[in-house]
Formats: structure tokens, sequence, C-alpha cells
């Protein structure tokens, strides 16, 4: 898929989404704030690439779960239990294998942005999350876009966090750049890049963790991004690939 497609890339939050409980049909949610008369939401256009933080998309789907905040190893049993390995501890810290093959931290268990006693799991399907998202959207508002579910991971030998694709729907994960060329005309013979995790990262620079903004809209992206894919098939490498498991 070539660059020549390339232009200007727009990142929008989408402001105004009431608080998610279980069992809201989030598509419904997310198309009243679009369609807002003076809200000031962006509309959803045709190619557009709607980012989903995890988050909302877990309320929705009833992945809460009660903790007790008085027991200090309520939530290390809760982790364990959404574990399918456990890579290494460190004190409360588990860096842990998730059924999706995902390697993070706690399982993706997260207790920021949630009432007290209350924890929020990762989807149990995200790649699913996403297409039914994608699905409720063309519904509700006749547009087909691409959507990204996001969530905030941490990386070997790096400091800091930054949001990751953990489900997408409507856009080619991996942009396979391997037989074109360079800007200095030589080949490219390895070089895949992981365009919903570049997507991810750039709508959590207008969401945040403190502003109440769970979604944003990336316009621009070239239409030869949208297609089929997802995240657990195309992104998640296989242990047979890892070399450091």
């Amino acid at each position: 898929m070539p660059f020549d497609e390339l232009r200007a890339i727009t990142v929008v939050p989408i402001a105004g989404l009431k608080e998610v409980c279980p069992g809201d049909n989030l598509p419904t949610l997310l198309a009243e704030v679009l369609q807002a008369p003076g809200s000031g939401s962006p509309r959803l256009e045709p190619g557009d690439v709607l980012v989903v933080t995890q988050k909302v998309v877990s309320k929705a789907e009833g992945r809460v779960r009660k903790i007790d905040p008085s027991d200090p190893r309520a939530k290390q049993r809760l982790v364990e239990s959404e574990a399918v390995r456990v890579l290494r501890r460190r004190g409360d810290l588990l860096i842990t294998e998730t059924t999706h093959g995902f390697i993070c931290a706690n399982a993706g268990v997260d207790l920021s942005n949630m009432e007290e006693g209350e924890a929020a799991l990762l989807p149990i399907d995200p790649d699913r999350s996403a297409r039914r998202i994608r699905a409720g959207l063309q519904r509700e508002l006749g547009v087909q876009v691409g959507v990204v579910i996001s969530d905030t991971f941490g990386r070997a030998w790096r400091n800091g966090v930054t949001d990751v694709a953990i489900g997408s729907a409507g856009i080619v994960p991996i942009l396979d750049l391997r037989g074109t060329r360079d800007a200095m005309e030589r080949p490219l013979t390895a070089t895949t890049i992981c365009i919903v995790d570049e997507i991810a990262s750039a709508a959590e620079l207008v969401m945040g963790k403190d502003r109440n903004v769970p979604a944003a809209i990336v316009r621009g992206v070239p239409s030869t991004w949208l297609g089929a894919g997802s995240v657990v098939t195309d992104v998640v490498r296989s242990p047979g690939e890892d070399l450091f498991r």
C-alpha cells in the first residue's frame, strides 16, 4: 500500500458522552452525541476512524467486577483469574499474558476512572466489540468508518505508557511496506507498520486520562488503510516468533 494518498491527518475529541453502564448500547450513545445539535461534536464522515477507549467498551459489555478496596490481595486475585500466564512479578505488579495473547501489566485489570470497589476487565473479544460498534454506527448514522478500541500499555525497556489498539474493525491493522522502496529508492524488506497502534496513540493525545473524553475521530487516513483485519490475528505476535518469552 503506497504512501501516495498521505495527507494531513486530524484528531478530534468527542466530548459529552454520558456515564456508560452495563447493558448500554454504546453505538447508540455515541451516535446521540455525534448528532446532538449545538454539542460542538464533529460529525462522522465516511472513511473516518473512530477510536474508543477500552474502559467504556468494558462498562457497556458488563466487564466490571466488584472488588474489596480494604483487601490488599483482592486485585491480585482478580488479575490472576484473568491471566493465562504470569511472566514476571514485582511487588503487586504482575506482567501477564491474557486470553487474547496480550502481554501487559495486571491482565488489563484497571481501577482508574472507576467507582471505588469496582474494577474494569478487558472485553472478552475486543475485535468483535469493534465490529459491533462499527455496525451499530453504520445503522445509526449511515456511515462506514473504521473503529479502534484502545487501551494503555507499558512497553518493555521504555519508561512511560502509551495507548495501543486491542481491537479493530474496518481498518487494516498492519501496513506492509515490504517490496516497496524507501525515500532513497532502496528496497524495503522487513518494514511493517502497526497503523492501528499509531492511530490509538494519536487519539490518546486528545482524550487523556483526566478529561472524561473516551472517544476521538481520526480523520484523513488514506483509503488504502481501510479494510479487513483484526488485532488478535494480525498484530499479536505468535509465541513461535517471540524471541523474549
